[in-house]
């Protein structure tokens, strides 16, 4: 595997009632604020009801955040390509590859809020099938075809995208998963990459995270399309919170956690993600405890990254995902943090520092000796020179 790459992924989850523009040039500003500690990704969510994932469209963020960034790669987290057409899909990703120049990352998946779904009268089993018939649709015009094909919602005849990408040969696609096969073997059949949405939020998606590689491969190599699947592009999410020590790190959430678990466990209706605690104590322990995540510091914080990539056998992104458990100011320290003192040692810069100052540690006994006998030199040649000697 090459170097590891982190990023945040903004559902987001924001507590409904507050200024909603403020939330969202906050967002913006964290994306910001990212790019400038070294994160390579940034993804936004799509969501239409609920009233704490606020993003109606991912590439609008895209677009805003493109503008204000000039390095980091912006995803959608992801097209609820159940929704749309597949060829305006396609059409508006390869217009923010040009518009990025190349920075762009594309998220399929087939919506998460059944509240999203309802009100175009469709039901989650629809949502599924649809990705699986929209995803192939926008691989092949992606690709360069001329698609003529009929769903149950849109109907394309000699459907071509107008602009080849940006991006050589093409940005990178992801297809979401959770805990289920599904995501996996469609990644495979169509020979892209896979977003790991809850690869920590249970136990069943953290202990499926190798077999759905080996999953992915296997409809890989059946579909002729092995040569195409590359780790690299294997993103996981997982929620983390740092800071200097594990006390300010449970005084930071306790600004916001109570609502994050109150949305997963009564208000979006994810029975997968299976969160636990009626009160913040319960709450930071489960976290903590069930192997979720981490509300602590950034030792542990290593070890969490490195229990994730044991687990899976190795992946290429880390995507630490957004939630308000603490005020800006202490979200922003956590950042910080985690580029500080977790990311180094997953990029191959930690260790040239750490091996320097060991070796200078055992040496310094020979060499502060050497350091003596030169001064001492030095001073004798000084003083013979005035004639002192």
């Amino acid at each position: 595997m090459t170097r590891l790459k982190f990023g945040t992924f903004l559902a987001p989850i924001h507590t409904p009632g507050q200024n909603p523009t403020l939330l969202l040039q906050r967002d913006l500003e964290l994306v910001e604020y990212v790019e400038k500690l070294g994160f390579d990704e940034a993804w936004f969510g799509e969501h239409h009801s609920a009233g704490a994932e606020i993003y109606a469209s991912p590439e609008i963020m895209i677009a805003a955040a493109g503008e204000r960034t000039s390095r980091i790669k912006l995803g959608t987290g992801v097209t609820s390509v159940s929704y749309h057409n597949p060829l305006w899909a396609a059409e508006r990703m390869v217009l923010l590859d040009h518009l990025t120049h190349g920075r762009v990352l594309f998220g399929l998946g087939p919506g998460s809020l059944p509240t999203d779904a309802a009100m175009l009268g469709l039901s989650q089993i629809d949502t599924r099938e649809l990705l699986a018939e929209n995803a192939d649709i926008i691989m092949r015009l992606l690709r360069g075809e001329t698609v003529t094909a009929k769903t149950r919602t849109h109907e394309l005849f000699d459907a071509k995208i107008q602009m080849a990408p940006y991006s050589d040969p093409l940005f990178d696609v992801v297809v979401a998963a959770i805990a289920s096969p599904t995501g996996a073997r469609l990644a495979g059949k169509l020979g892209i990459g896979l977003l790991s949405i809850a690869a920590t939020l249970t136990a069943d998606g953290f202990s499926a995270l190798q077999h759905h590689w080996g999953m992915l491969e296997e409809f890989a190599a059946q579909a002729g399309r092995s040569d195409e699947v590359d780790r690299a592009a294997w993103r996981l999410v997982g929620p983390f919170h740092i800071a200097e020590t594990v006390e300010q790190a449970y005084e930071d959430v306790e600004h916001g956690i109570e609502y994050w678990f109150n949305y997963l466990q009564h208000v979006a209706a994810f029975p997968q993600m299976d969160v636990r605690g009626e009160n913040k104590k319960e709450m930071i322990d489960f976290i903590n405890t069930s192997g979720i995540g981490v509300i602590g510091t950034a030792e542990q914080a290593r070890a969490q990254v490195q229990r994730l990539v044991d687990q899976s056998g190795g992946f290429g992104t880390l995507l630490i995902q957004g939630h308000d458990w603490a005020n800006p100011q202490a979200t922003k320290r956590s950042y910080e943090l985690f580029a500080q003192d977790v990311m180094p040692y997953f990029q191959g810069q930690a260790q040239p520092m750490l091996d320097a100052a060991a070796h200078a540690e055992a040496v310094r006994g020979g060499q502060a000796d050497e350091h003596r006998k030169a001064v001492d030199h030095m001073t004798q040649k000084y003083n013979a020179e005035l004639g002192r000697v």
